[in-house]
């Protein structure tokens, strides 16, 4: 079966991670589906984000000097819509791909002063474009770390009118992701592992998950032949080298979570 190409928060080697833009860009590159990253504003409402802080990827200490670390649960949507998302791309050029040339001049006009999306800007998108998502449920940050994410992303996709065709849950928490299977069994759900990288992966842990999402440099090729035999499916994340998609592939992934589907849609045709 043909392993799936996933852009990881979706194609953000060419645009802003985690915003609409990278999700388009993903889906115009021909991802089967696109990855993001699940948070909770100060007021409840469900957003991209990856990073516990919003230094990295917005104008946030600039705009609020006086609310370090700057952590997003504690700003409101309302303050996380007026951040510049986009910028930071643009002026860090994190993949080197601004220099190389491969985003237009046109394209860099759009990025300057993107916002962070909220979830069910996110879904309307993936909707619209007849395409797949895949959302990680984070583990909030204070003050929000007891809010009900699982139970408000639910009721997003039911008010978007999206459903298991389209989305896969996934997450660290594999708790939480125990709890998804329970309360809404017709979901697919994904077992992140690998969090720490110098620590190999407790696979066992996982031994009730059919789907693993394992950290790329823990998982060798041998590895995943070695668990499909048992029927487990695992998307590596993340893999940005051909050559390395390639072994993997080889080996028998269900998927690749990968920065470049540029680079890597060619390889499954």
């Amino acid at each position: 079966m043909r392993p799936e190409i996933i852009a990881h928060r979706g194609a953000r080697s060419l645009a802003p991670e985690n915003t609409l833009l990278a999700a388009k860009k993903a889906y115009e590159l021909g991802a089967d589906l696109w990855e993001t990253d699940i948070g909770v504003s100060k007021d409840g409402v469900p957003i991209l984000m990856h990073d516990d802080a919003l230094t990295r990827t917005t104008d946030a200490a600039r705009r609020f000097p006086g609310r370090a670390p700057w952590t997003f649960t504690t700003f409101t949507l309302e303050e996380l819509k007026s951040l510049d998302a986009g910028s930071w791309f643009l002026d860090t050029d994190p993949f080197g791909e601004v220099a190389r040339g491969a985003v237009s001049a046109e394209e860099e006009g759009g990025i300057r002063g993107v916002q962070i999306p909220t979830l069910e800007e996110a879904l309307r998108l993936t909707r619209a474009l007849g395409w797949r998502v895949n959302l990680e449920l984070k583990r909030q940050p204070p003050p929000m770390e007891g809010f009900p994410l699982l139970e408000a992303v639910f009721a997003v996709m039911d008010a978007v009118g999206i459903g298991p065709d389209s989305v896969v849950l996934s997450s660290f928490d594999l708790d939480l992701m125990r709890t998804a299977r329970k309360m809404r069994p017709e979901f697919r759900v994904q077992a992140v592992l690998g969090f720490h990288r110098n620590r190999p992966i407790d696979w066992e842990a996982a031994a009730d998950f059919n789907e693993l999402n394992p950290r790329a440099s823990l998982t060798p090729p041998a590895v995943v032949e070695r668990l499909r035999k048992r029927g487990k499916a695992l998307r590596p994340w993340t893999v940005n080298e051909v050559g390395l998609a390639r072994d993997l592939i080889a080996a028998g992934v269900a998927g690749l979570f990968t920065d470049y589907p540029q680079r890597l849609v060619p390889l499954v045709g």
